[in-house]
């Protein structure tokens, strides 16, 4: 079985000492799955903030993790 991370660039993220950081966010990684759209389908239904959140799934860079 495999495992990948899904990462983003949409939204921000704050610093410590509360500036806003435009940067790439982890938004999960699954693990247990054979290929990625296993892996994208898990991913949504484990986490339904995401849908909530109005992220853009088809703009997820995926990689697996080795």
């Amino acid at each position: 079985m495999k495992k990948f991370i899904f990462i983003t660039s949409e939204g921000n993220t704050f610093s410590p000492n509360g500036s806003e950081i435009k940067n790439m966010q982890v938004i999960g990684i699954v693990e247990n799955v054979k290929n990625q759209d296993e892996a994208i389908k898990k991913l949504i239904l484990e986490n339904e903030w995401i849908i909530d959140a109005e992220f853009n799934i088809g703009e997820f860079l995926c990689y697996e993790i080795i």
